[in-house]
């Protein structure tokens, strides 16, 4: 993710001793992503490690993490649990920030998933939302409802005209489609499931083969439609073309139906939730800018994505649904 919190090697030694590590002799920052800060850690054995700082999340905020990641873990989803220190606890704290260390996961992003990359997707997000389906977090998702209203009061004044009424439009469709469908199912969610929160193997002989899910600071209960709806919007587009593709939405929502069916609502209710999952990163990449601007936070490590990306999509499936 953007790096924030710069760091250097003699610090993260230090930190590295009291989970019984050599030293490490490479530290790299990792640039994708917008709320924390990473590091690629290479060891003098070779071995490599994910070095996360929690930028928005404190110390008690963050520590459901890495029970959670064990958790998923057992349950056959591939994830980078991190690592127990000597005194058996996945979250310390490093340069003030909250801090985890995770094994580096061989694989790729994928760039320009087609349909079968798609439906191994699909097939995952499904996966893990049965195995959450029990697991006892009660934690509201802080990029829902409450907080796409209030950004959405604070961006208006910004935007222009055609930008308003996109809002105004989205917001109001969003509001109508759970009046007309209550009782949506619920659990827990990823809530960031984006190609750059995945990693792939890609062999001709076996396929597409996903390798890790990352990046769990999202994970909340939420409408599990709205986790499908993120998902969908980022990888079943035309690439590299930015437009929806229904070949790719097709083959990713058999798989997710193949372990579990999804409600006649569910169903209904789909594009727009498309639609509104598109105006949540819209608002959120608007917050992220507006942040960046007001605290100076610049640099090359210091990644923004652009807002217009997702404003263009949440147009797009707001017109295929009116």
């Amino acid at each position: 993710m953007s790096v924030y919190t710069p760091l250097d090697l003699a610090d993260v030694n230090s930190w590295l001793a009291g989970y019984g590590l050599p030293a490490a002799n490479t530290l790299t920052p990792i640039k994708s992503g917008i709320e924390n800060s990473n590091f690629f850690v290479g060891l003098g054995d070779g071995r490599e490690f994910v070095l996360t700082l929690f930028e928005e999340l404190n110390a008690a905020d963050a520590a459901f993490l890495g029970p959670l990641l064990a958790h998923l873990d057992r349950a056959g989803i591939p994830v980078a649990a991190p690592l127990a220190d000597g005194r058996g606890q996945r979250l310390g704290m490093l340069a003030g920030k909250p801090a985890q260390l995770a094994p580096r996961i061989a694989g790729q992003h994928p760039l320009t998933p087609d349909a079968a990359t798609c439906a191994t997707m699909g097939q995952a997000l499904a996966k893990l939302h049965v195995a959450l389906r029990d697991y006892p977090l009660a934690r509201a998702n802080s990029h829902g409802a409450d907080w796409w209203a209030a950004v959405a009061e604070r961006q208006h004044p910004h935007l222009d005209a055609d930008g308003q009424r996109l809002l105004d439009r989205l917001r109001q469709q969003h509001a109508d489609t759970l009046r007309r469908h209550p009782n949506l199912p619920q659990g827990l969610i990823h809530g960031d499931l984006f190609r750059d929160n995945t990693l792939y193997d890609n062999t001709p002989d076996a396929g597409p083969a996903l390798r890790a899910v990352l990046d769990f600071s999202e994970c909340s209960r939420d409408y599990w439609l709205l986790d499908i709806a993120i998902t969908l919007n980022d990888f079943c587009r035309q690439w590299p073309g930015d437009a929806p593709d229904a070949q790719r939405r097709d083959a990713f929502l058999a798989a997710y139906a193949s372990v579990r069916p999804l409600t006649a609502d569910e169903r209904a209710a789909l594009p727009v939730f498309m639609a509104t999952a598109a105006m949540r990163f819209w608002l959120s990449r608007l917050e992220v800018a507006s942040r960046n601007a007001e605290e100076a936070r610049t640099g090359e490590h210091v990644l923004e994505k652009n807002p217009q990306e997702m404003r263009s999509l949440a147009a797009a499936l707001l017109t295929s649904t009116c």
